[in-house]
């Protein structure tokens, strides 16, 4: 069950901000193939990261990112997690870790509606929160992080 706090934080995000989601698809676990075309900005990725407005990622994760008081304690600290999943790994997992974990509070930063066309928590007005090129940008980063 997602946490209400965290379900109202993320419907406060800014109009406009998302698009529509594009497909994917996933094989095992992963998202093999990019959600945007060129390569993600690590640079990018890791403002966004830090962005308690847009992604709220550190909310809920540590790892070595700035504002250590900041960090949430609630999810997996993020340091090494670049040398503990592949770029594909981590793309499904902010994609829709619901995928792989279903009673996950991490919302589905990418998937508007579920298998059945209902829609998900994480969206503002039927736009998921990050854009195909966000996502890449965060993976980007995170498979920087290998210690």
């Amino acid at each position: 069950m997602a946490c209400p706090a965290l379900a109202g934080l993320l419907l406060a995000v800014s109009p406009g901000v998302g698009e529509e989601a594009g497909s994917y698809a996933v094989t095992g676990d992963a998202i093999m193939e990019p959600l945007a075309a060129g390569k993600g900005d690590p640079e990018r990725g890791a403002a966004l990261i830090s962005d308690r407005q847009r992604s709220l990622c550190t909310l809920c994760h540590s790892g070595p990112f700035p504002d250590a008081h900041l960090h949430g304690t609630l999810a997996p600290d993020l340091t090494g997690v670049g040398a503990r999943l592949s770029e594909g790994q981590i793309r499904l997992r902010v994609v829709d870790m619901k995928r792989l974990v279903s009673n996950t509070i991490m919302p589905s930063y990418y998937r508007v509606a579920d298998e059945d066309g209902r829609r998900v928590a994480a969206v503002w007005r039927g736009k998921p929160i990050l854009t195909g090129a966000d996502i890449e940008d965060i993976v980007a980063y995170l498979t920087t992080l290998k210690g």
